[in-house]
């Protein structure tokens, strides 16, 4: 509990306290026809994300669970886009994770812009399809096989043009600080644990993806030329359902305390944007930024030897789920 206080009282003071030193996306900026894919897009960030890209132009693909097919509507309607498509996918199952990269490969043959956003916060520990942690196979195992078969099958395809570099965007969160180093004795052993624990285990996770985020751009990008943009945020405090499983006694003082302070997703999304749509951000590689603000993540996530071990460690237990090849 006293965890939860901490975090989100934290989040509220860095929403008002932190003074941007980026500008937004001016409204007038085009993506002209980019494919853009973005993860978890039924709700939330990840829907304002989407609405934000099909209005500038870019054709957009709405990953999610299924069984929204409303969602793909708004998207639409709030757009004023028809080049809107829903997708399903359950990045908790892998095999669900390789069924979406094969439809991708078909149609659209290419992706220019990928959000990986999707997120969970279970009360307490659960597995998923594989056995794995549900935070640490979604935040992170999903989204490194997922970028993995868009590259080896050619729908992100690394360019030296100016302007028609692919962008790789990760939403991540300040929680990755909170986080120990990973110890890879145990890499991808599951954890049980309660409702104390659940926001560390949060931060945890996206101590993977945030540390994966840097290694993918040093691994695309071995020289100074950036073949592939490849980004990394905090979008702050946003008043989200990513709490939908906070404990009944909790819910009648967070839900209005997240309505009252934190950022809507449409607010929420500028540093999205930034990352997706700047110019500034497609000629650069390796961004972190929190809010509106470019700056290191933690020490434990810029360990390039970190990255390394992290890159062989989940190389091999992806290798156990390959799907069978005719």
């Amino acid at each position: 509990m006293r965890r939860i206080i901490k975090a989100v009282s934290g989040a509220i003071g860095d929403r008002y306290s932190e003074r941007p030193t980026l500008d937004p996306v001016p409204d007038d900026v085009r993506i002209g026809g980019k494919v853009c894919l973005v993860t978890g897009a039924n709700s939330g960030l990840g829907k304002a994300v989407a609405v934000d890209l099909a209005r500038r132009g870019g054709r957009v693909f709405l990953a999610c669970r299924g069984g929204h097919p409303e969602a793909g509507e708004e998207v639409r309607r709030l757009s004023g886009s028809d080049a809107v498509e829903m997708l399903k996918v359950d990045l908790a199952d892998l095999e669900s994770v390789h069924a979406l990269a094969d439809r991708l490969r078909r149609d659209p043959g290419r992706v220019d812009i990928v959000v990986l956003n999707a997120g969970v916060m279970p009360r307490t520990a659960r597995r998923s399809a594989q056995g794995y942690e549900l935070m640490f196979a979604v935040h992170f195992l999903a989204n490194r096989l997922l970028i993995d078969r868009l590259l080896a099958d050619g729908v992100i395809r690394p360019s030296g043009e100016p302007g028609e570099k692919p962008r790789i965007v990760f939403v991540a969160s300040e929680q990755h600080r909170s986080a120990r180093p990973i110890d890879f004795e145990t890499f991808g052993a599951f954890t049980d644990y309660g409702l104390t624990d659940g926001l560390y285990y949060y931060g945890f996770s996206k101590l993977h993806l945030v540390t994966y985020a840097r290694e993918l751009s040093r691994r695309l990008n071995p020289d100074p030329e950036v073949r592939v943009a490849v980004h990394s945020l905090c979008p702050g405090a946003v008043n989200s359902n990513l709490a939908r499983e906070a404990p009944a006694f909790l819910k009648p003082l967070l839900f209005p305390v997240m309505r009252l302070a934190f950022a809507s997703p449409e607010k929420a999304a500028a540093p999205v944007t930034y990352a997706c749509c700047a110019e500034d951000a497609g000629r650069r590689t390796g961004l972190y930024l929190h809010l509106m603000q470019e700056k290191d993540p933690s020490p434990y996530a810029m360990d390039e030897a970190a990255g390394a071990r992290l890159w062989d460690a989940s190389t091999a237990l992806l290798a156990r789920h390959a799907p069978a090849r005719e």
